[in-house]
């Protein structure tokens, strides 16, 4: 018979798996995607995937040092984390300091590499927001004001978020927010309220910006203007079409040819499904809904033993994930109008992986203690029945 123990590694094990193999997937089409572009680019066909191999040690080792973090540490440390946060997101708004790309002005250079402080944002506000939703429980499950503080620095995030601009990271950065709100029991109207209020605000921020609009247009009608406005998505819809049932082999992409730009980031799930056609998109996005769920479980279990921190927590890191997922997918697909998101553990970039990895050693945490609390129950059928 096998003990407890052993029985709790194998549930933490569930979670492992499914992010190992999203790992490996994403290792691998980085290999596939980026080896022409490096060979141009930098001389080395392996370019990107030796760095991306090198970022996911790091985000390992730092996923390792997350999950040896109790989450009340964690709790007592996310205002210092937010603060932390702000400052990162003003220093890469400074001339000569902010690193710009495509017009973008979004990381910071440390000479070898280059971080992307919104990535630390979403982490520092996710956990900020986990410990004043439990602070301030009460308050925001009856009045409004309970809401405000929380609101305030979303606002405030967001903002800086959008003088960047980085468009994708702060839709993402609100849902995960505002869908925690609704998790910790703030009431429907005030989520709605919300909800509209962001809408209003995006539509004038779409409406306002020539570059999102033609996005937005393009996205209805890739076709209308394929080499131009259209190009991104067109050639990602060709990489698809081509993909068929199995694909056309690991390696054997045309799109990746310099046809798609961003292969390797932005439109990596385009050349994995070109390669390994429907049944590997497929496979990708069940891995993610499996992860996901799993996250969910976790936070659930926890929500009814009392530990509300880090139930909000497993809910945040459910609701990030899912929403990155299917906002890189749907645009990719044209399901969405495309943006500048990654797909975590998959798309090339190190401040994403890292911080992907983090939340999962936090995740892995929480859910270790569920697993033994699970299974170190009495099993009272038995005695039920005689």
């Amino acid at each position: 018979m096998r003990s407890w123990r052993a029985e709790a590694a194998q549930g933490d094990l569930v979670l492992l798996l499914l992010s190992v193999v999203l790992m490996g997937i994403g290792l691998i089409a980085i290999a596939s995607a980026s080896i022409e572009y490096g060979d141009f680019h930098f001389g080395n066909p392996w370019h990107h995937t030796q760095r991306h191999a090198f970022y996911l040690i790091i985000g390992l080792a730092a996923g390792g040092v997350a999950y040896m973090c109790p989450t009340a540490t964690l709790e007592k440390i996310s205002p210092g984390l937010l603060f932390l946060a702000f400052a990162f997101l003003i220093l890469v708004l400074m001339p000569g300091i902010g690193h710009e790309v495509n017009g973008a002005q979004r990381w910071l250079s440390l000479g070898l590499a280059t971080i992307q402080p919104s990535e630390f944002a979403k982490l520092a506000l996710l956990l900020y927001a986990a410990g004043y939703l439990v602070r301030q429980e009460d308050a925001v499950r009856q009045h409004w004001s309970g809401l405000a503080r929380l609101i305030g620095v979303l606002s405030v995030v967001a903002f800086l978020l959008l003088l960047e601009p980085d468009f994708g990271t702060t839709v993402i950065a609100i849902g995960m927010t505002v869908g925690m709100m609704f998790l910790a029991g703030a009431r429907l109207l005030y989520v709605l309220m919300m909800v509209v209020t962001v809408a209003v605000a995006f539509t004038i921020l779409v409406v306002s910006a020539p570059y999102r609009l033609q996005r937005l247009t393009a996205y209805q009608d890739p076709w209308a203007d394929p080499f131009g406005s259209g190009f991104q998505l067109v050639q990602s819809l060709i990489a698809f079409g081509q993909g068929e049932w199995w694909g056309v082999g690991l390696g054997n992409s045309v799109q990746k040819l310099f046809y798609l730009p961003e292969a390797h980031t932005d439109f990596v799930f385009s050349i994995w499904a070109e390669e390994t056609g429907l049944v590997g998109a497929i496979t990708v996005i069940a891995l993610f809904v499996l992860l996901v769920a799993r996250i969910l479980q976790t936070g659930w279990i926890v929500a009814t033993q009392g530990h509300r921190f880090d139930a909000y927590v497993c809910f945040g890191v459910a609701l990030m994930f899912s929403g990155q997922a299917f906002v890189n997918i749907g645009a990719s697909s044209g399901l969405l109008p495309t943006k500048g998101l990654t797909l975590p553990f998959i798309s090339y970039g190190g401040s994403s992986l890292i911080v992907s990895c983090v939340l999962l050693g936090i995740v892995m945490r929480i859910a270790q203690p569920v697993a033994i609390a699970k299974r170190s129950m009495p099993d009272t059928s038995a005695r039920v029945a005689a």
